[in-house]
């Protein structure tokens, strides 16, 4: 059984964390919440204004090993992403990951991380739509697409494009 790895802070978009982790469970995957929080209870966020619901991590990002996971998704929303985006843990972690080419997942305001660690220079990402600027700052090419694979790569713009999203994450674990 692959493992697929969440990684997030707090006040990420609900949806971009438990609709995808469900929907991945139901395909047969195994998931574990890795957190950069200082406290294994997270915040959920709906639409960046209500909260959601809380949710426990299974391990701090400092104790994650990436050989333990198959792929990694990157839930947005805007504190969050922000947040993770400058968080050297996560950094590592994400790093690591695509040093690996394994899939590496992020969707909505989350690929601010590939601009962080440089990851998005030269790639075709798609994010939500007022990350344009900044990716293509970041020597990226920016399209309005539901789901863009680029590699190992694969972004997706915001709760709407979720069911895509998790099918490509589903079809690069498969591949």
């Amino acid at each position: 059984m692959k493992t697929i790895a969440f990684l997030l802070h707090n006040n990420f978009e609900q949806a971009e964390y438990e609709d995808v982790n469900n929907q991945l469970k139901n395909k047969g995957y195994k998931t574990i919440l890795i957190t950069t929080n200082k406290d294994k209870e997270v915040q959920g966020m709906n639409q960046d204004v209500n909260k959601g619901d809380t949710f426990i991590a299974d391990i701090f990002a400092k104790d994650a090993k990436v050989a333990d996971y198959d792929a990694l998704v990157v839930p947005g929303g805007t504190v969050n992403a922000d947040t993770i985006r400058g968080n050297k843990e996560a950094h590592d972690i994400v790093n690591a990951i695509n040093d690996a080419k394994k899939p590496l997942a992020v969707i909505c305001h989350a690929p601010w991380i590939l601009i962080n660690t440089g990851i998005a220079k030269g790639k075709t990402l798609t994010a939500y739509n007022t990350l344009q600027t900044d990716l293509e700052n970041a020597g990226a090419n920016f399209v309005d697409k539901t789901v863009q694979i680029d590699g190992n790569l694969i972004t997706s713009r915001n709760p709407d494009d979720i069911k895509n999203f998790v099918d490509a994450i589903d079809k690069a674990l498969s591949a």
